[in-house]
């Protein structure tokens, strides 16, 4: 039992499982900023622009309500909506990373090889070196 927590603990402590964690929770909130954006802004003016119109409104009726029941219905209208959601978080996310891949590459560029990648570099020099 000791032994598991050892190895939960180191798991749990890697750099990557950290990282995921602020990853999930900086994405909570920009999903909410993204619909916010999404619900406040843009649809008002695509409502606008088709003239009125609710895309989360839409729904098939599978049986309409009476006194005794409510409504069934199919409701992709916000579907529809949760579609663009998405689709406007992916490309926002697509953009952040590219942006951030793009800084990357030049701080590796300025830094150089590092030393586990010169050591790398020497021992393959030398073993050329023995071959010849």
């Amino acid at each position: 039992m000791k032994q598991l927590m050892q190895e939960f603990k180191a798991f749990a402590m890697k750099g990557n499982v950290i990282d995921l964690a602020v990853g999930v929770t900086i994405g909570a909130a920009f999903g909410k900023i993204v619909s916010s954006l999404v619900n406040d802004i843009i649809m008002p003016l695509v409502s606008i622009l088709t003239g009125g119109l609710n895309i989360t409104d839409w729904k098939f009726v599978i049986k309409a309500s009476t006194d005794t029941t409510v409504e069934s219905a199919l409701f992709y209208g916000k579907f529809f909506q949760n579609i663009f959601d998405f689709l406007i978080i992916a490309l926002s996310i697509f953009v952040v990373i590219k942006a951030l891949n793009r800084f990357k590459k030049k701080e590796e560029i300025k830094a150089g090889p590092s030393e586990d990648q010169l050591s790398v570099l020497k021992e393959i020099r030398d073993s050329l070196n023995k071959s010849r």
